[in-house]
């Protein structure tokens, strides 16, 4: 049975990539969450599934040049697994807004006396 062509599948749940546990939010980062796109070798890039039948990978023989794998064109702007390491983290972090905290006064510790 042939493979069917994977269609590109909407975005996200409110700027994340619910399919990878630890992946980050991009929420209130100003980063825009980017689609999966089909590169100029017909393979989908960015929908976490890794493997496509275009792809070298699937492809693969002594001949292949692993340099037909390099460039932009083979890593997604925000669904990918750098985004995952504790710099790129505190990239997004670094962009984001600080958010107050439930129930707090600016002036008056609401906590006094409960510990």
């Amino acid at each position: 049975m042939a493979k069917k062509d994977r269609e590109l599948k909407p975005l996200d749940i409110e700027e994340t990539m619910p399919h990878q546990i630890n992946a980050p939010s991009f929420k209130d980062t100003g980063i825009e969450m980017k689609a999966p796109f089909k590169n100029e070798h017909g393979v989908i890039i960015g929908d976490s599934l890794y493997a496509s039948e275009n792809s070298p990978l699937e492809n693969w023989t002594d001949e292949t040049d692993p340099a037909v794998m390099a460039g932009d064109e083979w890593v997604h702007p925000t669904n990918d697994i750098g985004w995952n390491t504790a710099e790129n983290r505190d990239l997004l972090e670094e962009k984001r807004k600080p958010q107050a905290y439930p129930f707090m006064h600016p002036t008056k510790d609401v906590s006094k006396g409960q510990d």
